[in-house]
């Protein structure tokens, strides 16, 4: 099965699933990282389909550059560099084929269910809610940061930056986020304090 669907890609098969061979390294790849590279794709991606083709897209180049990928622990923040990649790609297809809103209507529903249990109720809309107001590319790195709970190292090499790049942009994005989820809960206090007095009003007027 694995051989009748790698030789559609645009490289030769060499080797067998022995050990050593490159469909055997290929297998353990894929097996020790589909999950993760899933889960990567499930939480950016507009939709289930999306995320699907796009860990599609992303194993087949690693099998086209098989031999760029890292060693152990290290091929997962390479997948995840051109996962990053492919999604992009993808997202600039969609705009060109889509409606602008309603784009923005699967963005704004579909990120509950992606990351339901992480924070409960009113604290995950609140967090989603001024997460989705940072520019791309503070939303990107908390989201390693934090969902795929990666080190500095790895972040920088998917973002293509240096490890203190890294701990600055993390440090400014944390500062947005913090700013953004401040005004939420101000607000929802400024509401908090009004609404009674409302009532009062229209009860004596």
């Amino acid at each position: 099965m694995w051989a009748a669907r790698l030789r559609e890609a645009d490289r030769p098969v060499r080797g067998d699933e022995q050990p050593g061979g490159e469909l055997f390294r290929f297998r353990a790849v894929y097996e020790a990282h589909y999950g993760a590279v899933l889960a990567y794709a499930r939480r950016r991606a507009a939709d289930v389909p999306d995320a699907q083709d796009a860990v599609a897209e992303t194993f087949t180049i690693a099998w086209r550059r098989l031999g760029e990928v890292p060693e152990g622990d290290a091929a997962l923040p390479w997948l995840y560099g051109v996962a990053r990649r492919v999604m992009a790609n993808q997202r600039r297809g969609n705009r060109r084929r889509t409606d602008l809103s309603a784009r923005l209507r699967v963005h704004r529903a579909d990120p509950v269910d992606v990351e339901s249990g992480v924070v409960a109720g009113d604290d995950r809309r609140t967090v989603l809610a001024a997460l989705s107001r940072l520019r791309d590319a503070d939303q990107e790195i908390l989201r390693l940061a934090v969902w795929e709970e990666l080190p500095h190292r790895d972040i920088a090499t998917i973002v293509g930056c240096t490890e203190p790049s890294v701990a600055v942009r993390l440090h400014r994005a944390r500062s947005r986020l913090a700013r953004e989820i401040g005004k939420d809960q101000r607000r929802v206090g400024h509401e908090g304090v009004e609404g009674p007095e409302r009532r009062a009003e229209g009860q004596t007027s």
